[in-house]
């Protein structure tokens, strides 16, 4: 079992993302679970640090898994671990991790009974010994030592495996999946930081001039982070919106924020810049 004992604090801890599967990278398909994450994320006080979109190449996938196993950052993984010919990510978990794969018990009493559940009487369907159901028991093969990730939608499980949770490709599966990993092995880590977030628009701004502006208030302000997000101007949204601008603004614990607002707007306007405030 995995364990947080002596593990970072909250402010330490970094949770990342990999999404596999080259129907996101071809554009067939368009990626949900990055904002699904970010959403369960910081509905917990967290935040995602880092996410990586990556082929079906099991090069790929395991040099990616063997750094992200490196790192310590708690992942999730999506994608890859059905049993078709391009579900890779079990086996490269393993190679990565230098181990080999085997079916878990408890995935195979799980799988055992989506096929008695859906097989609707059908002695056929339910026999567990065809080549077509004994394939499907490949999707609980995990690395050695996993444990399982629960599937309520339709009981196949994931797994987990040092801090790494391997969730299907469907958001409606990997949705529930990934908040009850959150909230099975990471509530000690929930709300530990009063995390905030301040921004104004400024308009016809210019990064260039902005920036000298933005690292002194990263300087004097340790635990504070500036942001600038420039837009070309949306004629759709009309007033200040339609022209080129800059969203400026800050964010960290909001019992730093104060001293920091005050001199962000301060500074923009002294440098001859008005600034709109976000209603």
């Amino acid at each position: 079992m995995d364990s947080l004992h002596n593990t970072p604090s909250a402010a330490q801890r970094r949770f990342g993302l990999i999404v596999i599967g080259d129907e996101i990278l071809s554009g067939r398909r368009q990626d949900k679970h990055m904002a699904t994450l970010i959403e369960l994320l910081n509905e917990r006080g967290l935040s995602l640090a880092w996410a990586k979109y990556v082929a079906d190449d099991p090069k790929q996938i395991t040099a990616t898994l063997k750094e992200s196993f490196a790192s310590g950052d708690v992942v999730f993984s999506t994608g890859g671990i059905g049993a078709t010919p391009d579900d890779h990510t079990r086996q490269c978990a393993a190679l990565a991790l230098g181990t080999k794969t085997q079916l878990h018990p408890t995935a195979q009493e799980l799988i055992a009974g989506r096929i008695q559940s859906t097989a609707e009487g059908d002695p056929i369907k339910a026999d567990l010994n065809t080549p077509e159901n004994q394939h499907r028991f490949k999707m609980g093969e995990f690395p050695i030592g996993s444990d399982i990730i629960p599937n309520p939608y339709n009981q196949i499980p994931g797994f987990r495996i040092k801090e790494h949770h391997f969730v299907p490709g469907f958001p409606v599966m990997a949705a529930p999946m990934m908040a009850w990993c959150l909230d099975t092995h990471y509530k000690d880590l929930f709300h530990q930081e009063n995390w905030a977030e301040q921004s104004f628009i400024v308009p016809k701004g210019i990064e260039s001039a902005l920036t000298p502006l933005m690292e002194r208030i990263e300087a004097n302000f340790p635990g504070v982070k500036v942001f600038s997000l420039p837009s070309v101007g949306d004629a759709g949204k009309g007033g200040v919106y339609a022209q080129r601008h800059i969203e400026l603004g800050i964010k960290g614990n909001a019992n730093l924020l104060d001293s920091a607002w005050l001199a962000l707007r301060t500074g923009t306007q002294e440098l001859g810049y008005e600034i709109h405030d976000i209603k």
